[in-house]
C-alpha cells in the first residue's frame, strides 16, 4: 500500500541547528520562564513581521484568552464568526464570554462587516468582536475596523493561520486592537506547540506579559494571570525553522498554482483572495457543489490513501453543547461547512499527487460542460 498523503505535514528543522540550540538549555539549565531562547525568538519574530508589540505564548488558544482578557472582554458578549476551528470559540467560553455568532461573507468566508453592524444594532450590549482570517486570507479589515470604531468596542483578530500573510504591505497580525497567531505543528511556521499575542498599543505589553506569567513578578502579585509561557525547547524549534519559512510559503504558492491548473473546469468554489493580500498559501480549501458530492469525493480520496480535512466543520453555531439561545442561524457558514474540503498542501506534495487528486475529483463530480 502506498504511503498516505495527509492534508499537511509538520516541517522539521535542521537537526544540527536544533540540537545546538537545545544544548544551550543543557548548559544554562534554563528551560522555561522567559529564557534567552524565548527572548531571542521574540526579537526575531518582531523583526521579520515588522511588529514591535509581540509576545510568544505556549499555544494560540492561550494567546487568544490573554488578548480577550486584556481587552476587557472576559465575561461579556463577543461577536464571533462561526466559520473557524473550535479553539476560537473555546477561548471565549473558557473566560466566561457569551458568543454572538455573525455570519460570514460568501466570497471570503470571513466575518461580514455589514452583518456585524446589523447585529450590533440588535444587541447593543456586545462588548467586542472576534473575527478570523480564515485560511490565512484577509478579513475586510477596513470594514471591520470602521464598525468597531463606530461602536467604540475592541477588535481582536484570531490570525491563527495567517503567519506570513501580508495585507497592504504589512503583516495581517498587525491589524486590530489585538491579534493572535498559532505556532502549532500544522502551521507554515511552528514551534511544535506555541503561539503569540500582538497588541496595537505598546503600553499593553506589560499587562500581557504579567497575565502570561500568573500575574506576579517574584513575590509581588499584580493581576489575574495564567501560565502562558513558551518553553526554551519550543523556542529552539521556532528559531531553527524560522529562516526556512519564506521558502515553505513560496513552495506552497507553486503547489497552489499546480492545483489551480489541474482542477480547472471542475465545479468547485474557492475563497476569494482580497486585493492587496500577499497570501501565505496555508491551505487549499475547495467547496463541492453539495454535501453529498463532498462525501463522495472524500470517500474516493480516502480509497486512494489521500486524507483531506473538513476545515472548517461543523459551523460552530451548531455545536451541541451550546446553550440553545446562542445557536443563531448562520446560513452561509453552515452551508460552507457542509461542502468544504482542504486538499493536501505542504512541501513534499508531488505533481503526481496533485494529478491523482484532480483525477479523483473529475471522476467523482465531473467537469463543467
Amino acid at each position: 500500500m502506498k504511503e498516505p498523503i495527509y492534508v499537511t505535514k509538520s516541517r522539521m528543522p535542521d537537526q544540527a541547528l536544533f540540537f545546538r540550540l537545545c544544548s544551550e538549555c543543557f548548559q544554562s539549565l534554563w528551560v522555561t520562564n522567559n529564557g534567552t531562547l524565548v527572548r531571542q525568538l521574540e526579537r526575531a519574530l518582531r523583526q521579520q513581521l515588522g511588529i514591535d508589540s509581540l509576545l510568544v505564548c505556549n499555544n494560540g488558544t492561550t494567546a487568544l484568552m490573554l488578548a480577550l482578557h486584556c481587552a476587557g472582554l472576559a465575561g461579556k458578549k463577543v461577536a464571533v464568526t462561526p466559520y473557524t476551528y473550535v479553539a476560537t470559540l473555546s477561548a471565549l467560553l473558557w473566560i466566561g464570554c457569551i458568543p454572538v455568532f455573525v455570519d460570514v461573507e460568501p466570497e471570503s468566508f470571513c466575518l461580514s462587516p455589514d452583518l456585524l453592524r446589523r447585529r450590533l444594532r440588535e444587541n447593543p450590549d456586545i462588548a467586542g468582536v472576534l473575527p478570523v482570517h480564515a485560511y490565512g486570507l484577509a478579513c475586510d479589515v477596513d470594514g471591520l475596523d470602521s464598525v468597531c470604531r463606530e461602536y467604540g468596542i475592541p477588535l481582536v483578530y484570531d490570525a491563527a493561520q495567517a503567519f506570513g500573510s501580508r495585507y497592504k504591505g504589512k503583516s495581517l497580525l498587525d491589524y486590530g486592537d489585538y491579534s493572535i497567531c498559532s505556532f502549532h505543528a500544522t502551521k507554515v511556521f511552528h514551534t511544535a506547540e506555541g503561539g503569540c499575542v500582538v497588541s496595537r498599543r505598546p503600553e499593553d505589553l506589560p499587562d500581557l506579559s504579567l497575565a502570561r506569567a500568573f500575574g506576579h513578578i517574584n513575590d509581588d502579585h499584580y493581576s489575574l494571570g495564567i501560565n502562558g509561557k513558551l518553553s526554551e525547547l519550543h523556542a529552539a524549534m521556532g528559531l531553527a525553522l524560522l529562516p526556512g519559512t519564506a521558502d515553505e510559503i513560496n513552495c506552497r504558492g507553486e503547489l497552489h498554482a499546480a492545483y489551480a491548473a489541474a482542477l480547472a473546469g471542475l465545479e468547485l468554489v474557492r475563497p476569494v483572495q482580497r486585493a492587496g493580500l500577499e497570501w501565505n498559501n496555508a491551505y487549499y480549501p475547495i467547496l463541492l457543489p453539495d454535501e453529498a458530492s463532498r462525501a463522495r469525493v472524500e470517500a474516493a480520496l480516502l480509497s486512494e490513501n489521500i486524507h483531506p480535512r473538513r476545515y472548517f466543520y461543523p459551523s460552530l453555531n451548531t455545536l451541541p453543547y451550546l446553550k440553545p439561545e446562542w445557536r443563531t442561524p448562520c446560513p452561509t457558514a453552515e452551508d460552507a461547512a457542509k461542502r468544504v474540503l482542504c486538499l493536501p498542501l505542504y512541501d513534499g506534495v508531488r505533481a503526481e499527487d496533485i494529478a491523482l487528486v484532480a483525477r479523483v475529483l473529475a471522476e467523482t463530480i465531473g467537469r463543467r460542460a
